[in-house]
C-alpha cells in the first residue's frame, strides 16, 4: 500500500507528510491505527481530512454514499467505541469502516461475543522523545537519529582518539579504536539504530513498559483466546524485571551520597574520642625536662605527642575502617589518608574528592554497561514486540465490540444477496427504551414483503424516521461484519448506502435543479445500493413533488441491485402519478395515553396507507392550552 494509492493524495500531499514523519510506513501505521490526530498536526491537512484517509486505508469509504450515511456511521462507531476499556482503542475504532470482505471479521467478533476478557492499561507503542548525551561519530549520515543525540562526522584527518573528550561515545565504522574505552560503543556500519543509540532503545522499553507486559501475561484458552498464542511474548517479563532493577548503580549512588555527611560525621567522632580518652591522662616534667623544654620547644611538643599518639591514632584508623567498610560493599578500596594525623584532625578534601570521582566514574561505568547488556538482548525483540501491541489494540477493538454486542443484544445477521429484515429491531441512539419493529424488504423478507421499493405513511412523531435509521445502522454494521440490534436480521450485501434525510425546505430553481441531478444518478446507476429517503417531496410544492419522486422511483424500480424505502405524506398522489400499484406501509397512531402522548405501534402495517396525526396533535394542544387559544384550537379540531 503506498499513500498516493488514497483517494485525494497527491505527490505533494505525499511527500509532506512522509518528510514530516520520517517514512511512508509510519504515516500508513498511524492512519491505521487511527491516530488522526498525529496526522492533522501537520500543516495544511485537517483532522477531517486525517480521518477521511484512514477511513479510506481501513474500509470501503464510498460504501457511506451521502453525508447522512456518513453521520449514522460516525454516530454508530463513537457509541461503540463507549465501551472501550483503552484510549488507542477507541481512536482505533473511530475508523471502523464498512469493508469487502467481512467473513474474518464476523468470526473474530463472535468469538468475541463469547469472551468476558477485558484488557488494562494498553496503549499504541509510541517513542520517547528525548535528547540523550551519547555523541553518534559515523562517517555516513544517520539523520533519524539527530533528534536524539549529537551526529558527527569525523573528517580525513580526525581519528577516534580526537573524540576522547566525550564520555559516551558510539563510534561507527572502520578505524576505531582496537580496545573500546569505557562508556564507548564501537559498532559496524550495519548496525541498528537500536544499538547505535541504546538509550533510545532502553528507553523505548521503559516508556512503553505497562503495555510491554500485557504481552507477558496473555491467557491461553480456546476460541478468542487463541488470538494471543501469535502475540504473547515468553521471556520478555525478565528483560523488563531486569531493567527495572538498577540496584547496583543505585547502590553506588547511595554510597557516594553517603560519603561526604560520613565522613564529616566521623570527623566530630575522632575529636570526641580524643577528647575522652585524654581526660585522665597526666603529663610529668622534672626540673630538667622544663630547662630542656626552655632550650627547644620541639622537646615538649614530641612529649605531647607520645602521650596523645596513641589515643588519636586509635580513633582515626576506627573511622577509617567504617569509611573501608562502606566502599568495600561497591567494590572501591578506602586510602587510609582519609583523615590527616595531626592535630585536630581534619578531613584530607583531596583523598575524599578523589574517592567521589572514583565513584562517579563507577557509576557510569555501571550504568553503561547495563544499558548495553540491555539493548542487546532487547533490540532484536523491539520489533516483534511493537507489532505485537498493535495486534493486541486490534484485538482489544473486537473485545470491545463483543462487549457493546452483549450489552445491546445485538446478534450477528445473515448475509444474502438482496434486501434487508429485521425482527425485533431495536434504534440505540434514541432516548428511553427503544420499541422492537419488525420490517423487510427485498429478495430476504418474508415472502410478501419481497418488493424492492416501498412507501412509508404514517404519524408525525410515530417513529419513521427513527425505522429508517434503524434499517441503515443494520446496513452499516452488517457491511463492517458486526452484529446489529436485533433479534434476528437477513442483509443483502450492496456496494453503497444512500441515506436522505429531510429537506430544509422548498429549495431555490438551481438548487433543486443540482439536487435533481444527484438523485437522478443514484436511482439511475446499476451498483446494488440501499436508498432510505426520508420527505423527499420536501424539496418542491406538493404537486410537483410527487411526479418527480414518482418518476425517480420508477427508474429505481428498473435496477435489480437496487432496494428503496421512502418516508412520504404524499403517498396516494405519487402511487397515481406513477400509474400503477406501489407497496405502502404505515405506522398508525391509535391515539393519545393519559399523558397525552402518542400511541404508536412502531411497526409499519404491511400494505397500509397511514393517517397522520395532525388531529392527535391538535386534540393535545386542545388539552394543554387555555384562554382564546384553546377555543382556536376547538375550533380547528372541529373541522376533522
Amino acid at each position: 500500500m503506498v499513500l498516493k494509492a488514497l483517494p485525494g493524495v497527491g505527490a505533494g500531499l505525499a511527500r509532506k507528510l512522509t518528510d514530516h514523519f520520517g517514512t511512508e510506513d509510519k504515516v500508513l501505521q498511524l492512519l491505521a491505527d487511527g491516530q488522526t490526530e498525529i496526522i492533522a498536526e501537520v500543516e495544511g491537512v485537517s483532522l477531517k481530512r486525517a480521518d477521511s484517509l484512514a477511513r479510506s486505508l481501513n474500509g470501503m469509504e464510498e460504501f457511506l454514499a451521502t453525508p447522512e450515511s456518513i453521520r449514522l456511521h460516525k454516530e454508530l462507531v463513537a457509541s461503540i467505541a463507549t465501551h472501550a476499556v483503552n484510549a488507542s482503542t477507541r481512536s482505533r475504532l473511530r475508523n471502523l469502516m464498512p469493508v469487502k470482505d467481512i467473513d474474518s471479521r464476523r468470526k473474530i467478533i463472535s468469538e468475541a461475543m463469547n469472551c468476558d476478557f477485558i484488557i488494562e492499561g494498553l496503549r499504541i507503542p509510541s517513542e520517547v522523545e528525548s535528547n540523550y548525551e551519547r555523541v553518534v561519530v559515523s562517517k555516513n549520515p544517520l539523520d533519524e537519529l539527530k533528534r536524539f543525540c549529537r551526529v558527527l562526522t569525523p573528517s580525513e584527518q580526525e581519528t577516534w582518539k580526537d573524540y576522547k573528550v566525550f564520555k559516551s561515545v558510539t563510534w561507527v565504522g572502520a578505524d576505531g579504536p582496537a580496545q573500546t574505552p569505557d562508556g564507548w560503543l564501537v559498532l559496524p556500519e550495519n548496525a541498528s539504530i537500536d544499538m547505535i543509540l541504546p538509550e533510545k532503545c532502553v528507553g523505548w522499553f521503559e516508556h512503553n513498559r505497562q503495555s510491554l507486559e500485557l504481552l507477558t501475561s496473555l491467557p491461553k484458552g480456546d476460541g478468542f483466546l487463541a488470538y494471543f498464542d501469535e502475540i504473547r511474548m515468553t521471556g520478555l517479563q525478565e528483560l523488563l524485571d531486569e531493567m527495572a532493577n538498577e540496584a547496583d548503580a543505585e547502590a553506588i549512588a547511595d554510597v557516594r551520597d553517603k560519603l561526604w555527611p560520613t565522613a564529616k560525621e566521623l570527623e566530630k567522632r575522632i575529636h570526641d574520642e580524643v577528647d575522652l580518652a585524654m581526660q585522665n591522662v597526666k603529663l610529668d616534667l622534672s626540673g630538667s625536662d622544663m630547662l630542656e623544654a626552655l632550650a627547644d620547644a620541639a622537646s615538649l611538643q614530641r612529649k605531647l605527642a607520645q602521650q596523645t599518639s596513641d589515643a588519636i591514632e586509635q580513633a582515626i584508623e576506627s573511622a577509617t575502617d567504617e569509611i573501608a567498610n562502606l566502599l568495600s560493599s561497591v567494590g572501591v578500596r578506602c586510602p587510609r589518608t582519609i583523615f590527616k594525623a595531626e592535630w585536630p584532625t581534619k578531613v584530607d578534601r583531596v583523598t575524599l574528592d578523589g574517592i567521589d570521582s572514583q565513584l562517579e566514574e563507577l557509576w557510569k561505568t555501571t550504568q553503561s554497561d547495563r544499558l548495553i547488556s540491555l539493548a542487546r538482548r532487547l533490540a532484536p525483540l523491539k520489533s516483534k514486540c511493537e507489532k505485537s501491541l498493535r495486534k493486541l489494540v486490534e484485538l482489544d477493538q473486537w473485545l470491545t465490540i463483543g462487549r457493546w454486542a452483549k450489552s445491546v443484544n445485538a446478534v450477528m445477521p445473515e448475509i444474502c444477496e438482496h434486501g434487508i429484515a429485521i425482527k425485533g429491531g431495536r434504534h440505540l441512539l434514541i432516548d428511553g427504551i427503544p420499541d422492537p419493529v419488525d420490517y423487510g424488504l427485498g429478495n430476504c423478507a418474508d415472502e410478501q414483503d419481497r418488493q424492492s421499493i416501498a412507501l412509508l405513511t404514517g404519524a408525525n412523531s410515530g417513529g419513521k424516521t427513527t425505522m429508517l435509521e434503524l434499517l441503515a445502522h443494520c446496513t452499516i454494521l452488517a457491511h463492517m461484519g458486526l452484529p446489529v440490534p436485533a433479534d434476528s436480521a437477513k442483509v443483502g450485501l450492496i456496494e453503497s448506502l444512500h441515506v436522505l434525510a429531510k429537506a430544509g425546505g422548498t429549495q431555490s430553481a438551481g438548487a433543486l435543479e443540482q439536487t435533481l441531478l444527484q438523485l437522478a444518478e443514484v436511482v439511475s446507476n446499476d451498483n446494488s445500493k440501499l436508498i432510505l429517503a426520508d420527505e423527499l417531496e420536501a424539496i418542491t410544492e406538493p404537486g410537483a413533488g410527487a411526479r418527480i419522486i414518482a418518476g425517480m422511483l420508477e427508474a429505481a424500480e428498473s435496477h435489480s441491485g437496487t432496494c428503496m424505502l421512502l418516508v412520504t405524506h404524499l403517498a396516494p398522489s405519487i402511487i397515481e402519478a406513477s400509474g400503477k400499484e406501489m407497496r405502502t406501509d404505515g405506522i398508525e397512531a391509535r391515539g393519545l395515553d393519559e399523558n397525552l402522548e402518542l400511541i404508536v405501534d412502531r411497526t409499519p402495517r404491511r400494505n397500509h396507507l397511514a393517517r397522520s396525526t395532525p388531529e392527535l396533535i391538535v386534540r393535545r394542544l386542545v388539552e394543554r392550552s387555555q384562554g382564546d387559544a384553546k377555543s382556536v384550537f376547538n375550533s380547528i379540531l372541529g373541522r376533522f
